[in-house]
């Protein structure tokens, strides 16, 4: 693989991440950015919002006929850049002491001493080797068959080649046009992944199945970046911060997603994890900035994968227990059933919904599941420690700072438990193909809930300081 070709994608999308980056600091309120967890979590998500972003500046480019090219993606990306450093400068948003310093304290984790930091640094050696050798990976592997070579890259490979975006249509009207038009084995789904695989193309001037996947090596690596970030902000401390990002990190599945790159599941997890993440933090803070990135990475979800507008609808679950906090989690419970029973009244006529055929036929594949979360090497510990803090703090469930994520959980867990009971998807279950993939969009954010749960289990059970003795 030639350098030059590495170092040209490289840096495009270092600057479709900093791209991202003046976005958000844009229209964020200015704020310190030395609170815990600011500097990382606008780092973090800089990326997907620069990556979304640009996808909807090449839906517009091919809307209006401008065909694909440097001169129509770049250069206008590299002007609102700029414009959004400037304004973020004027409004004190981005103060470069204060950033330079945020990094500096960061980097040097200062608040940890003794073996709390020794390990902060071990974590971050452990996951720095780890993202080069990943990135050795997505350099050198060719596009890797199944669903990304026959689902995702074909409209990438035809966008590319045509500059612009044209539809894909299902095989009878593919074959009643005799060609003129163009098919594959997924030709609903939607097309920020393609557009990804497109700009890498377009920076390199040649179609190139290797380096057209670098995106998926950044997604990995802003993902525990953003993910350490909202910990901060939740009141973790670095090292527990760090652990929790981590063990999202260094999920063998997310590997295999990075490594063999052209899947969405990983871009799915991502980006409903940290749209939950952004709304909870919007819902608590009230700015206007908070906000804009809720809603850009939410609306980023359905665009991503089909399943992504489930994922959004079910975002609902935790603002109705925020905005009515009497019976929020009274009218959560009530929409699971009504949700469930019209599903299992509409499983009767044996219809196919986003690919998946529901028939009224219970029959969970108990030992497929099983196999997946608890016995394979998919997961690490995962599960275990998901489920265990899960038990140990079902009193926790309910707790005000807890209650949206939980119905927010609770709710993926159902749609999922739904769609391998009663649809055609528990075949897929026992042959281990899509219940990991699947499952992983949800796993980052039941992570972040199990460990709000433990921590609120742990300090009701941290001894009461002794009072101080009185002198005299």
């Amino acid at each position: 693989m030639n350098f030059m070709d590495i170092a040209v994608v490289f840096v495009a999308w270092c600057g479709v991440w900093i791209f991202g980056m003046s976005l958000v600091t844009a229209v964020r309120a200015p704020f310190a950015w030395d609170a815990p967890g600011e500097a990382a979590w606008t780092k973090g998500i800089g990326f997907f919002v620069g990556a979304f972003v640009l996808t909807a500046w090449m839906r517009a480019l091919s809307a209006v006929h401008i065909p694909f090219g440097i001169a129509t993606i770049v250069l206008p990306l590299a002007l609102l850049t700029a414009a959004a450093l400037v304004l973020s400068s004027r409004r004190g948003t981005l103060r470069w002491p204060a950033l330079r310093a945020a990094v500096v304290e960061a980097v040097c984790a200062r608040e940890l001493s003794g073996w709390r930091r020794r390990a902060w640094f071990v974590f971050v050696a452990w996951l720095s080797l780890r993202y080069l050798l990943l990135f050795i990976d997505v350099t050198l592997q060719p596009l890797y068959p199944w669903d990304a070579w026959i689902q995702w890259a074909t409209k990438a490979r035809v966008w590319f080649e045509l500059k612009r975006i044209v539809p894909f249509v299902g095989i009878d009207p593919w074959l009643a046009a005799h060609g003129a038009l163009y098919t594959d084995a997924s030709p609903g789904y939607p097309a920020t992944i393609p557009l990804w695989q497109v700009f890498s193309s377009v920076v390199l001037r040649q179609w190139n199945d290797v380096l057209m996947n670098m995106p998926w090596w950044m997604l990995g690596l802003a993902f525990p970046i953003a993910l350490y970030g909202a910990l901060r902000r939740l009141d973790f401390d670095a090292l527990n911060a760090m652990a929790g990002a981590a063990a999202v990190a260094t999920l063998p599945l997310v590997d295999v997603h990075i490594a063999l790159a052209g899947y969405a599941d990983l871009p799915m997890a991502a980006y409903f994890t940290l749209a939950a993440l952004a709304m909870l933090r919007a819902v608590d803070t009230r700015e206007r900035g908070d906000v804009v990135i809720t809603v850009v990475l939410a609306i980023a979800c359905p665009t991503i994968k089909n399943p992504g507008i489930i994922w959004l609808a079910m975002l609902a679950a935790p603002l109705i227990v925020v905005f009515v906090p009497r019976i929020g989690v009274k009218l959560v419970l009530a929409g699971f059933a009504v949700v469930l029973a019209a599903l299992l009244v509409f499983a009767q006529t044996s219809a196919t919904v986003m690919g998946y055929q529901l028939h009224l036929d219970f029959a969970p594949p108990w030992n497929g599941l099983f196999e997946s979360l608890f016995m394979l090497g998919t997961w690490n510990l995962l599960w275990y420690g998901i489920v265990a803090a899960a038990v140990i703090g079902m009193h926790e469930w309910l707790a005000p700072k807890i209650a949206p994520l939980t119905m927010l959980v609770g709710t993926g867990v159902l749609f999922l438990f739904f769609v391998f009971a009663f649809t055609n998807a528990r075949a897929w279950v026992e042959s281990q193909t899509t219940v990991n993939r699947a499952l992983l969009h949800l796993a980052p954010l039941l992570l972040v809930w199990a460990m709000l749960v433990f921590r609120a289990w742990a300090k009701k059970r941290e001894p009461e300081p002794e009072p101080a003795a009185i002198p005299g």
